[in-house]
């Protein structure tokens, strides 16, 4: 750890899809996708920040998909909450080759692969430079992991929810189809309601405006974008806030 205490965020919980880990085939957990993550981690690590990190499991299982033939939503949900695990033991092996302690936590009992997910552990854990892995949702069906990501983050004390994706931060349109699409620099969770911005869903993002936890949504891929907006660059992301 190289920075001292000037920077904006002590601890973060930062979202991350588990699409994230797919790779270029779309399903499944690739490797070098897993490295690619790690690194990214280990450049906001390497600060001092404080790191939580929330996966789903789109990679691996859809819940939704299986509700659609029939499945019961229970079911579907519990079988999404065991990929995340998987995903997060993933990055844990990623982020341990390249010397980050790492720790698992599930709110799924799974004890012979991962710690349960208990607040103050986590919190220890953190305090003394590890990166905690939060797998299993809330533990409960019904929930995303948008929702776990919100939730982990008041119960940790973060002082900020990241949402990682693929575009540098909320746009007045999709730029990818609107060469004249602004991008934000700052919204308010008023403002991402009225013109119904996607940035989570709606349990998740009224469970942060109702706490007034800040989120930030970011490009995870590109090349310092995260590292550049835990430092504080407004030139990077949306941050949205109650003011």
């Amino acid at each position: 750890m190289t920075e001292n205490g000037n920077l904006p965020y002590k601890r973060i919980v930062l979202k991350l899809s588990g699409e994230a880990l797919a790779g270029p085939q779309g399903f499944g957990i690739d490797p070098s996708s897993a490295a690619f993550i790690a690194d990214k981690i280990k450049q906001v690590h390497d600060t001092g920040i404080q790191i939580a990190i929330v996966i789903g499991a789109g990679n691996l299982w859809r819940g939704a998909g299986g509700v659609k033939r029939g499945m019961d939503q229970s079911t579907a949900d519990h079988m999404g909450m065991i990929g995340t695990v998987m995903n997060g033991l993933a990055i844990q092996d990623a982020l341990q080759r390249i010397d980050v302690p790492t720790r698992v936590q599930t709110a799924v009992q799974m004890n012979s692969v991962a710690e349960p997910y208990i607040r103050l552990r986590a919190i220890r854990h953190m305090e003394k430079g590890r990166v905690v892995i939060i797998t299993g949702g809330t533990g409960n069906p019904y929930f995303t992991t948008d929702t776990a990501a919100a939730l982990r983050a008041m119960e940790t004390n973060a002082d900020i929810v990241i949402k990682a994706t693929k575009v540098n931060g909320v746009y007045s349109a999709d730029p990818k189809k609107d060469p004249t699409a602004v991008r934000f620099s700052h919204l308010t969770y008023h403002e991402v309601l009225a013109k119904k911005y996607e940035v989570m869903d709606l349990t998740a993002f009224t469970l942060c405006q109702e706490h007034k936890m800040p989120i930030l949504v970011v490009d995870f891929w590109a090349e310092h974008d995260l590292y550049e907006a835990v430092r504080g660059n407004h030139d990077v992301g949306t941050l949205i806030v109650a003011t």
